[in-house]
């Protein structure tokens, strides 16, 4: 019986009950088999209920046990294939790692694997004076002084680093950057190196000549020592979109140099002015750094490139190779074997 007839079987048996007199003697009488009657029920209820739970629980039981064989299989397979892709695969590199990393790059990056008796620093990318706030996607081409001068006066401090190399691969930047770098190199106390890749051009050339000994290869660009601050003029595509400058500003030449209006001959003239003192900046301290007649530099100083081969032979680089090269140059020079750890 469910619970609804149930409630309602009771309700008519109540009412059928309340109708008889109740002075009648069979009233109390009544009322008993009433109870009695509701007492069975409702036990019959609560039982059919119970047989409905036992039938599901030996249901669910009945099921675990036949598949309960076949569930601990499974876990068991899973878990071992696990355990044998973590172990393989530590083995795998315990084995092969180190000829895989050797076949992607010919450095090490860990300075705490093996004592390096060599600092390694990066100019890659233009090069700034600092790093401003960036997405990381935008600063993957670009260096700053600041960074290669932590790490030049670090190294400096460490007893156990016995020299500095400082790879290039940039085309130039800020000639303040590039300068400050060939001061920090030139004021080391321990032998630095720089390495030119595929350029060492304009202020990352500038920053170079700070070092010891300059490496190049025989096909990178080397040199152009020139300033420029050439930039793109907008006015006529403005006027194109019907779109007017209003130049708001206090003090003549506050707004030169805008791409958005017209620049004067004044202006101009004042531009060239200061690019041709930091030209000047530029060769002095080349023929300085790289022991040359500022008239020799000043004849190279047409802010052209030329080959490495070509580099040595004006006397703007000492040797040609590669980062082997380099090693070999540093543990003859140091008496050990040289260890690069590159930051």
């Amino acid at each position: 019986m469910g619970t609804a007839p149930f409630y309602l079987w009771t309700l008519s048996r109540v009412r059928e009950t309340l109708r008889q007199d109740s002075t009648s003697p069979r009233y109390p009488q009544g009322l008993f088999w009433l109870y009695f009657e509701v007492y069975n029920a409702n036990i019959i209820e609560h039982t059919s209920q119970m047989e409905r739970i036992i039938n599901i629980a030996k249901w669910i039981f009945g099921i675990f046990k036949r598949y309960f064989k076949s569930a601990v299989l499974i876990v068991i397979f899973i878990t071992v294939f696990v355990l044998l892709n973590f172990v393989s695969y530590a083995w795998y590199n315990k084995i092969f790692g180190s000829a895989v990393v050797g076949e992607i790059s010919t450095r090490d990056t860990s300075s705490e694997e093996q004592d390096c008796n060599v600092t390694g620093i990066n100019l890659h990318g233009q090069l700034l004076t600092y790093l401003p706030e960036m997405e990381p996607q935008d600063m993957s081409d670009v260096a700053s002084a600041d960074y290669v001068l932590y790490y030049i006066k670090k190294a400096n401090e460490d007893e156990k680093v016995k020299a500095i190399v400082l790879e290039v691969d940039s085309g130039g930047g800020s000639p303040v950057a590039g300068e400050e770098i060939a001061h920090a190199l030139k004021n080391s106390k321990k032998p630095t190196v720089a390495l030119i890749r595929q350029m060492g051009a304009s202020a990352a050339y500038w920053a170079s000549t700070g070092a010891n000994v300059i490496f190049a290869s025989n096909n990178s660009d080397v040199g152009s020592i020139g300033v420029t601050y050439s930039y793109l003029d907008n006015v006529g595509k403005n006027q194109k979109e019907g779109l007017n400058y209003l130049e708001l500003y206090v003090g003549k030449y506050k707004d030169m140099g805008n791409p958005d209006k017209v620049l004067t001959a004044e202006e101009k003239d004042l531009i060239m002015r200061d690019l041709k003192i930091m030209h000047s900046n530029f060769i002095r301290a080349v023929a300085q750094n790289r022991n040359l007649s500022v008239d020799k530099v000043t004849a190279l100083a047409d802010g052209s490139s030329v080959l490495g081969a070509q580099a040595k032979k004006l006397g703007l680089v000492d040797r040609i190779g590669d980062l082997i090269d380099v090693e070999s140059y540093l543990t003859e020079k140091l008496g050990e074997k040289s260890v690069i750890c590159w930051n």
